[in-house]
């Protein structure tokens, strides 16, 4: 019995000591935390995507309160959340417009063909390092859905061998843009439409013998743009989506059809 009650004693000791180090350390160590930053995190989308450059929204929530990134620095927020972080920080700014994702590559299977089975991983950066192409096309989409995989909301889907984005439900996080290993996707101005479907910088007859719907650089979208939003550098064109005015005369001349307007497709 004695050696019950000494057991209880002791344990009682023990736990008393450790409760009153827990206290003096969480003293000790305590660290303020700014209350704007917490409204910040708040506010967030909590996507924690990264697409404002920081790991996640945590760390562009405490950039923010420190004042060492901008209010407006979510992309994905858009102005509701920007007008509600100046409001907390006390400033205000304009919101960055929302971008997204754009798969620069026509090459379905309508218009281009396979060069072969391919026996491997199913996935776009493995096909790349194997040294191999799908299609005859050196520059176009392998198919295998890597920009699929790391998608966070699903907007992307593979249809007839070609990456497409659904444009309502892409946040512009950017993920697809660096899991593409060919750089073929790109983001662009959601209020944008106008753009050029095609990364091929091959001259237009070998284009034309990998791909159909390929940009051969005729160069005729520039002669028809009236505020040089459209230009051809090493055989490809490409829109200045700040500059373009969407007025559609480049896609309309273009021979190819590869300068589109991009419509919402469901995914």
């Amino acid at each position: 019995m004695q050696i019950i009650i000494a057991t209880t004693v002791v344990l009682a000791l023990i736990g008393l000591v450790v409760g009153v180090g827990l206290v003096y350390a969480g003293k000790k160590f305590h660290v303020e935390v700014d209350e704007r930053e917490t409204a910040v995190r708040e506010c967030l989308p909590g996507n924690n995507c990264g697409a404002c450059g920081y790991a996640g929204c945590d760390a562009v929530a405490a950039a923010i309160a420190r004042g060492e990134a901008p209010v407006n620095a979510c992309p994905v927020g858009g102005a509701p959340v920007t007008e509600k972080i100046g409001a907390i920080m006390g400033v205000s700014a304009e919101a960055q417009e929302k971008k997204v994702a754009f798969v620069r590559c026509k090459g379905s299977c309508e218009v281009t063909h396979n060069q072969g089975n391919y026996i491997g991983i199913p996935d776009c950066r493995a096909a790349a390092l194997s040294g191999l192409n799908v299609t005859d096309c050196d520059y176009g989409c392998l198919g295998f859905g890597s920009c699929v995989q790391v998608c966070p909301q699903h907007a992307i889907k593979v249809v007839d061998g070609v990456a497409v984005v659904d444009r309502r439900k892409c946040i512009g996080c950017g993920l697809c843009v660096k899991a593409c290993p060919k750089g073929l996707i790109e983001l662009m101005p959601e209020s944008k439409h106008v753009a050029v479907q095609c990364s091929n910088k091959d001259r237009g007859p070998q284009v034309k013998k990998v791909c159909s719907a390929g940009c051969i650089g005729c160069m005729l979208c520039t002669r028809q743009c009236e505020v040089g939003a459209i230009t051809v550098t090493n055989n490809l064109a490409h829109v200045e989506y700040e500059s373009c005015v969407q007025c559609g005369k480049c896609a309309e001349k273009c021979p190819a059809k590869v300068i589109t307007m991009p419509v919402r497709v469901e995914v």
